[in-house]
Parts: C-alpha cells; structure tokens; sequence
C-alpha cells in the first residue's frame, strides 16, 4: 500500500472591499427653473438651502454637477425619484448616475 500525506491549509485569504459608490449627477437645461433645481436637491438631496443653490449655480454656471454620491441603489432611487418629479411637473431635468 502507498502511504498518501495530506496537507492542510490553516490561512484564508479573505478580500474585503468597500461597496462601489454612484455620483448622482444634475445637467444644465434651459427650460428647468433654478428655484424647482433649489427645491429639489433640497427636498430629494437634503441639502442646506446655500448648498443647494450653490449646487444650482454650478450647474448653471459649469453644465452639470454632482447632488450626491452614494450606493447604487439610493443613487438609482434617487435619481428616479428627480426624473418623476420634473416630468410631472413638466420640466425635462436630466439626472444621471454614474460610477464614481
């Protein structure tokens, strides 16, 4: 009979990593109003009123800005939820989400 040996392994390598984040980004238009862009990174966002207008500004000013960054799903949610409102309201808003 052959004798067999049989090693054992006592480490494991274990990879942690940090969930991916999303940017949730807002793009200049010429027909949304400033106020309802204020209104909305306030109530969707929870910006500070002078955040969300400095926010408002830099689209205005640059073409587009970052509202927020946060996981895939609240950024999705978030999103959504900008794109609703602006269409029931009549504005054509673009909100995007991309990886950070």
């Amino acid at each position: 009979m052959a004798d067999t040996i049989t090693k054992t392994r006592n480490s494991t390598n274990i990879i942690s990593r940090d969930p991916s984040k999303f940017k949730v980004i807002f793009y200049n238009d010429d027909q949304t109003p400033m106020d309802f862009v204020v209104a909305v990174l306030m109530k969707i966002f929870k910006h500070s009123e002078p955040a969300a207008i400095d926010l408002t500004m830099k689209v205005h000013n640059e073409g587009k800005a970052v509202a927020g960054v946060y996981n895939y799903e609240i950024a999705e949610q978030k999103g959504m939820e900008t794109t609703n409102h602006a269409r029931h309201s009549g504005y054509p808003l673009v909100v995007k989400v991309e990886a950070e």
